[in-house]
This record gives C-alpha cells, sequence and structure tokens, in this order.
C-alpha cells in the first residue's frame, strides 16, 4: 500500500495499545508521528573495551558469549539470567589485552528470561552498551542494551582498527566504506542452531551494524506511563523503514550506503502492513528516492538551495535517526525554516487577498456620531487613542477591508477605541457587530456602550445576541440584526452560528482574538448580502512581543495602547510562600479589612474541585497556549497527566490553568508536583477562618450556567457575596470596579501573561489594589524566578517577553508535542526573529512572481494546513 503523510497509523500499527498510547499524545497519522520531535539527543555512546571500563561511565563494545546461566532466586521469587562475554577481539583492535565482564538480567517473568536466554547462548557474537559497575570483584552491565549478530557474516572484533579510527573521528560511525569482518570469522565456534521450531532473528547481520546502531546519538522523546520513549523511537523508524528509508542520514548529506548502519525492518507483530519484503532487496538510492516520494519537500528548491538546507525527507530522517548530534541540529534548523517560510507565506496571502476584496467604505461625515461620542466623555482621551482612533478612521474610509490588531493594556481604553470605529460604520449606514468570548462580558459591554450613546443624536440601537438568552429575546435579536438596520449588535459566539445574518455589516471588532479560531473569523465575512467584506479590528489584552505578532499577526496592521487612563492606580504584587502561615494569616485579615470597607476581592484556583483529580492527577496539567500547548495546549490546548499522558482538551479548559513550564525527567516524562487547589476545596476552608467570620462567599466555574454566571456577577458586584472564588473564568473581560484584591493560588504553575491578565482584573475603580500571588515554588527553581519577573513590573510587553524567553526552545505554543493542531512546533519567536525577517523577504520575492503558487503545489497545500491549524492565538495566557 502507498505510505503518506495522511496515513492513520490504525491501519499500520497491528499493536492497538500502542496506537492508543499514541493517540493519547496526539499522534495519529504518519505525519504526527514524523512531526512529533524528540526533545534532545543523547550524546554519542563511545567504544571502550572491558579493560577501559570505568564504573558509572556508559560505553560501548564487540564481544562473544561465553557462558550463560539462569538462577533461581528462591528468597526473593523470580530469576537471575548471568551471561559471560569475552572481548578479546574487540580489545585486540583497541589495542589493549581482553577481558571477560558478566551481564546480569533479572524478571519475576519465565517466558522474559526464556527469550533472553535464547538470544545469548554461548558462541553467539554481540554488541553491548550499558552502564558498568562492579559486583564481588567482577566488572557487572546490569540490564544492558544488547543486539546479537548474525554468525558467519562477521568475526567478534578483528579488523576493528578501522573503526575505532573512523569512531574517534565521526561519533563513533565507520570512517570506511566496506565491512572491515568481511574476511574474519569469529575466534568462537558459531552458536548452536536454534531449537527447532523456533525462528531465531538477529539484530544486525555485522557488529559493525550492530556499534553503529549502539553508538549513534539517540533521540528522546516525551513519553508517558503508557508508551515509552523508545517505543515512540521505534514506531517512527518502522514508519520510516515502510515508506522506503533503508539507511540512515550521514553527515555529507546522502542517505549512506554500504557499510553504514541500516534501519532495521519492523516486524510483522509490531507493522501490519511492509513496504517490500526483503531489507537487502532494496539500494540505499532507490530507498532514498522512495523516501523522497513519500515526503516531498515544501520548501521551494530555490530557497532549499539557497539557504543550504536539507530536503525534507532527508531532515526527517536525521532527526529521528541521527547520525551526529550536529545532523540532528541541521535537521531541525531545515524544519524550523521551513514553519518560518510556511507561516509567512500563508500571512502575505492573506494581506494580499484581504487588499483585493471590495468592503463598504465608511467616510466620516460632518457632526458625526464618533465625534459627538468623543465629545460626550467625562474624560480626556490619551494620546495614544486619539492616535489609533485617527488610524482606523483612515482605514475605514477605504473601499478594501480594513484589518488591524488593537494591542492594549488592561484599562488602557480599547472599548472607547472600538466604540468610536462602530460609530463611525453605523454613521455611514451600516452595521457593526462586536464579538466577546464569554456572555459576562458581552453584557458587560452591552450594557457599557448602550450607557455611552444614549445621548447620542439619532439614536443608536444596541443588540444583545449571546447563546444563552431565551428563545423570545433571542428571536428578537436576530431578527434586528437581520433587518440591516445601522447599528451596533453585542453578540457571544452566537455571532458565528447559521442564523445570525446581518447584510448591511460593515464592521467586525473581535475582543481578546486569542478566544477564536480563524475560520470563525471568517465566518463573519458571509454575513453579508452584497458580497463585500466587513472591515476587521481584533482586540487583545494579552501583550505580544512585536517578533510574535510579526509572526502570527504578519497579516495584520498593528497598533499599541500603551498608556493608561488618567486615575489608574498600580497594582502592587506580592508573592507569598503557601507554607508561611504567618504571612497567610496577615493576607487574610487585609483582605477582610478591605472588604469591610466596601471593596470585593477574587480568590482563583485552577481546578474547580477535587474530582478532577483524575485529569491533573497532581503533577500538573499544561493547557498550553491559547491552549497548546489545549496541547495541549489545546486546538493548540492539552491537559498533561501525572502519568505524563495527555488529556482532553476539556479536561484542561476544566482545568484552566496554562502551565507551559512543565518539567520532565531525562526520559521526557513529566516530574510529578503537589496536586492543585481547587474553587471548591479553598471555598469551603477559607469560609472556616476566623478572619472571615460573617462574609459570605460566592464561586464560579466554567461548568457553571450562563444564567449562574450572571447571577453570580451580579452579587458579587452589589456586595452580596464581596468575595468569588473561581477558576480563570474571571480572566478576560470581566469589569467590577470595586475590585481592589485578587488572590491566584498555585500561581507558579501559570504563565507570567495569565498572571498579568488576572492581575488586571483589579483596581479597575482607581482605588488602591493588590495581587497575591500563593506559591509552591522551590526557593531558586524556575518557577521562583518567573514569579519574580510578574512582581517586580507591570509591563505587559515585558511580561510577554519574558513569558516566551522562559519557555525557551520548545513549541512557540507552550509545549512543543502538544498533541493540538499547531502548525508550528520548532519556531520560535524570540530566538528566531532573524530567521522569520529572512523568510518573510523570501516568502515576498516568491509571491511577487508567482501570487497563487501554482509552481509550488506542496507549499500551496502547506499554506493551507497552516491557515486551517492555527486557530488558537499564540500567546493566549
Amino acid at each position: 500500500m502507498s505510505i503518506t503523510m495522511d496515513t492513520t497509523l490504525a491501519s499500520l500499527v497491528t499493536n492497538k495499545r500502542r496506537v492508543s498510547a499514541l493517540k493519547s499524545l496526539g499522534i495519529v497519522t504518519v505525519g504526527d508521528a514524523l512531526t512529533y520531535y524528540p526533545f534532545r539527543v543523547t550524546e554519542p555512546v563511545p567504544l571502550r573495551a572491558i579493560r577501559e571500563a570505568a564504573p558509572g561511565q556508559q560505553m560501548a563494545f564487540a564481544a562473544v558469549i561465553r557462558d550463560m546461566r539462569v538462577v533461581p532466586m528462591n528468597a526473593r521469587r523470580g530469576y537471575r539470567l548471568e551471561a559471560t562475554v569475552d572481548d578479546a577481539d574487540f580489545a585486540r583492535s583497541r589495542r589493549v589485552p581482553g577481558s571477560t565482564a558478566r551481564l546480569t538480567f533479572f524478571s519475576y517473568r519465565k517466558s522474559y528470561v526464556d527469550w533472553v536466554s535464547m538470544r545469548l547462548r554461548a558462541g553467539t557474537s554481540v554488541v553491548v552498551s550499558g552502564m558498568p559497575s562492579e559486583y564481588m570483584g567482577q566488572l557487572q552491565f546490569t540490564h544492558p542494551e544488547i543486539l546479537t549478530v548474525a554468525p558467519g557474516s562477521a568475526g567478534a572484533g578483528a579488523g576493528l582498527e578501522g573503526y575505532a579510527r573512523g569512531a574517534a573521528s565521526g561519533n563513533g560511525a565507520f570512517a570506511g566504506s566496506t565491512d572491515p569482518y568481511a574476511s574474519v570469522q569469529s575466534a568462537y565456534p558459531p552458536a548452536a542452531a536454534a531449537p527447532s521450531g523456533a525462528a531465531l532473528k538477529y539484530d544486525a547481520d555485522t557488529v559493525q551494524e550492530a556499534l553503529t546502531r549502539v553508538c549513534r546519538p539517540r533521540p528522546v522523546y516525551h513519553a508517558s506511563s503508557r508508551i515509552s520513549s523508545e517505543h515512540i523511537h521505534e514506531t517512527i523508524l518502522g514508519l520510516l523503514w515502510m515508506m522506503g528509508a533503508r539507511t540512515s542520514s550521514t553527515p555529507d548529506g546522502q542517505l549512506a550506503g554500504a557499510g553504514a548502519a541500516g534501519i532495521v525492518a519492523p516486524t510483522t507483530d509490531t507493522i501490519a502492513v511492509q513496504n517490500g519484503e526483503e531489507k537487502s532487496g532494496t539500494t540505499a538510492e532507490s530507498g532514498a528516492e522512495a523516501l523522497s516520494q513519500s515526503i516531498p519537500d515544501v520548501l521551494p528548491e530555490s530557497v532549499r538551495k539557497a539557504k543550504n538546507l536539507m530536503h525534507r525527507a532527508e531532515a526527517f530522517l536525521a532527526i529521528h535517526d541521527p547520525a551526529s548530534t550536529a545532523r540532528f541540529k541541521e535537521a531541525i534548523e531545515t524544519l524550523r525554516y521551513e514553519e518560518a517560510f510556511v507561516s509567512q507565506t500563508s500571512l502575505l496571502k492573506a494581506r494580499s487577498h484581504a487588499h483585493k476584496s471590495a468592503a463598504h467604505s465608511c467616510p466620516l461625515v460632518t457632526d458625526s456620531l464618533r465625534d459627538q461620542f468623543i465629545a460626550s466623555l467625562p474624560f480626556s482621551l490619551t494620546a495614544g487613542q486619539q492616535q489609533v482612533i485617527h488610524d482606523i478612521a483612515a482605514d475605514l474610509a477605504h473601499d478594501w477591508p480594513m484589518q488591524r490588531l488593537l494591542q492594549g493594556e488592561v484599562g488602557s481604553g480599547k472599548t472607547v477605541v472600538a466604540l468610536a470605529a462602530m460609530l463611525q460604520a453605523v454613521d455611514a449606514g451600516y452595521q457593526a457587530v462586536l464579538v466577546a468570548p464569554t456572555q459576562v462580558l458581552a453584557e458587560q459591554h452591552a450594557e457599557t456602550i448602550g450607557r455611552m450613546v444614549e445621548q447620542l443624536k439619532p439614536a443608536i440601537p444596541v443588540t444583545l445576541l449571546t447563546g444563552g438568552m431565551k428563545l423570545a429575546a433571542r428571536r428578537k435579536a436576530l431578527a434586528a440584526a437581520s433587518s440591516g438596520e445601522p447599528g451596533i449588535i453585542v453578540a457571544t459566539h452566537a455571532a458565528f452560528s447559521k442564523t445570525f445574518q446581518a447584510p448591511h455589516l460593515a464592521l467586525v471588532v473581535i475582543d481578546e482574538q486569542h478566544r477564536f479560531g480563524v475560520e470563525q473569523r471568517e465566518s463573519l465575512n458571509a454575513k453579508t448580502d452584497d458580497g463585500t467584506t466587513p472591515h476587521l479590528l481584533v482586540m487583545t489584552a494579552t501583550p505580544i512581543p512585536r517578533t510574535a505578532a510579526m509572526t502570527w499577526f504578519g497579516d495584520l496592521d498593528i497598533s499599541w495602547l500603551t498608556e493608561l487612563p488618567g486615575g489608574r492606580k498600580p497594582i502592587r504584587t506580592v508573592v507569598v510562600n503557601e507554607a508561611d502561615a504567618a504571612t497567610m494569616g496577615r493576607m487574610f485579615a487585609h483582605i477582610r479589612a478591605r472588604v469591610d470597607a466596601g471593596e470585593r476581592a477574587y480568590i482563583v484556583c485552577p481546578r474547580i474541585d477535587a474530582d478532577d483529580e483524575e485529569n491533573e492527577g497532581g503533577s500538573g496539567v499544561s493547557a498550553a497556549a491559547g491552549s497548546a500547548r489545549g496541547r495541549a495546549a489545546a486546538s493548540g490546548s492539552s491537559a498533561r497527566t501525572a502519568a505524563g499522558g495527555r488529556a482532553t482538551r476539556a479536561a484542561a479548559d476544566a482545568i484552566g490553568i496554562d502551565d507551559p513550564y512543565e518539567t520532565f525527567d531525562e526520559n521526557g516524562e513529566t516530574v510529578a508536583r503537589p496536586p492543585l487547589h481547587a474553587v471548591a476545596e479553598i471555598a469551603d476552608r477559607l469560609q472556616k477562618l476566623p478572619q472571615f467570620q460573617g462574609i459570605r462567599f460566592a464561586t464560579l466555574t466554567g461548568r457553571d450556567k450562563d444564567d449562574v454566571k450572571t447571577q453570580v456577577m451580579a452579587d458579587f458586584a452589589g456586595g452580596e457575596t464581596p468575595i468569588l472564588v473561581s477558576t480563570t473564568v474571571i480572566e478576560v473581560g470581566v469589569d467590577v470596579k470595586q475590585a481592589s484584591c485578587i488572590v491566584i493560588f498555585d500561581a507558579d504553575r501559570y504563565g507570567l501573561s495569565q498572571l498579568h491578565q488576572l492581575r488586571g482584573r483589579v483596581g479597575r475603580g482607581g482605588t488602591n489594589s493588590w495581587a497575591f500571588l500563593i506559591s509552591r515554588a522551590e526557593p531558586g527553581s524556575p518557577a521562583e524566578q518567573r514569579l519574580e519577573v510578574i512582581h517586580h513590573s507591570l509591563d505587559g510587553a515585558e511580561i510577554a517577553q519574558a513569558d516566551l524567553e522562559f519557555r525557551g526552545a520548545g513549541d512557540v505554543l507552550g509545549d512543543a508535542q502538544s498533541g493540538g493542531k499547531s502548525s508550528l512546533k520548532l519556531l520560535r519567536v524570540v530566538k528566531d526573529a532573524d530567521m522569520i525577517a529572512d523568510a518573510r523577504t523570501r516568502a515576498e520575492q516568491l509571491l511577487a512572481a508567482d501570487p497563487e503558487l501554482a509552481g509550488e503545489v506542496q507549499l500551496a497545500g502547506a499554506v493551507l494546513d497552516f491557515t486551517r491549524g492555527n486557530e488558537t492565538f499564540l500567546t493566549s495566557s
């Protein structure tokens, strides 16, 4: 069968448990597997004779089994298998005397012991890789990696001088092109024939091949309790073999020929279909050609040659089966540049397409509604607001659609700017839609806008449309929108439904861009009857560094609001160690004093209740960026369990924490951490404290129905329940002027930008305000260092920059292996700014010569995939 990047693993891998385990990591197709990149590669294993062994230092050598015995462990149950190996020939090649060592294996399973016994019969040539130790005066290797070598084709060590020289200069890869063992037979007799009826399979045809395989660098993948890094690697190598790869990638850029280590053919009990029956029946050259046919290059040939990059197929091979660490890094750079080029081509095409579309021109008129509105404000606009309003007015006057991203700190006055733009569209006789991510925020916007425009002449209708409205009210709102009457519509996701029609729609304002997918955003283009495309204004309070904005919003003009309106006081941020009971007590007493003064307090927890334990598992959860990240991270978002596996996006959203900073052990598994605090748990504990006697608490989570959320927020704002314990559902847009304190539990597990967003929920009424970050981070740990950034800075752009830098070499969406749909897994928007700029320049040149990419079919497909896949915003935390 023909295997492509879209072929499902379920049709190829016979082990259904492995298929399920891979699916939990987001690996469903061959393409998913090949782009599940290792997070590191091991250093090459040095060749050493047994006499050169140093306890505790990894080594590899060739030897022959001298004897083997199985010893029952009566006292402890189970078995101990011991095999004595002799490296006389291998040691001679290194000009040291030969010696012996013991290989030791322990197991409770007789079947495992029998299997090892069959492989390690006396006279068998083997290659051993492991960590030596000393036991009862003899050198011992406990559970080393063993590769058996087919008898008759190679000796156990003679002729190794050439290999030793090659190893010294090339990370263990044989320097020559011929087999150094071809004319040498083992000093020991060949292994006895396999027992009748047993088909004994050898791991390698030659000792040289086996040595190359155990010595070369090995990729290490983020694993889980369900599947190890080794099994992930084994599966990916099997897929590469099936697609045509027969030999490993070598430093000269070609697939290796004779004398190089080959990729082992997968066994039929692992892989269901094999591309060719005989491993020896395919030459290296035809294998390379077959692999490149299965994995066509995405980058234009001219760009690849100009940048001296690998072919895409070659890069995948060098990443998953690297001949050297340098080769691995070169392949990573190739695919990183590919991501930069595809993303920039996609953004440039989107920008070009937008300028070719028609839009309603909305020029300013004399005595405009916009000017009336600005004159009616009880405060003066900042210089930044005035400039952005002017820029947007010029954009709206064009007959092609505006596409502008408005960034502004929490409280910088983005809503005023958006309302000015919407009034300009209404003045021109058209409709404007403001889309908010939550019903609570939509209701707040509708109330605020209605109050701001009530004095304007002529009267401006403001229509609220949410999914939680009663049927009669919803029908009335839909009818008002479909009438085409000029006015302002404030909506939630209901604006993306098929029942919503706005035939004279000229402007769409999207609040908090990262909450909506590209496809949702574009669906609003179909709401007009005359085929025009609405002007688009995207707003976000999540600061985006300029390099990140260039990466993800290269199709938009970008404006920044950096000044805060007068009257806003800086928020005092305090980091509190949860174990410091005295400080915790003083904090709660302070909150009680502020509540007694008529103010409000938020208490934020990452989990809803203790029942989320099975999702959260006590080790932290990654709902990475916008999230991955929910991935995971999620559409780019994922949740990680304590076992290191991934949960669903629903689980991540239920927990609500953006934790892109998980730590991993050397095997790629997540390091266990304390369980996250839950809303129900904290609300119960706080109500029992003496500081809060007589105070009513309320709780709010994403599971609550919309009408419940509305009532809870009304009671909180009105003071009936002055303390609100919630998840991060309050993160975006909730505006309660009296709120002066926010306490964030497990702050060390959040993204910095998410903490900055949450902190912005207080101090909105001009009062003194405090943010308490409750942490269980170890002293001097990276988590503690991150909290110091948020402690000392109120600059959102600076915090966002630090956030991305802390995330480091991983996926810009948080975790490189989120399992989400993001097309970007390697590109780093901070460190790769120069690469992104170079890719953008070359993409501009390509599109100038071939605007529709008619001559670059693979690139056109990758651009389409990128547009569909990146539906969540980069730094949604």
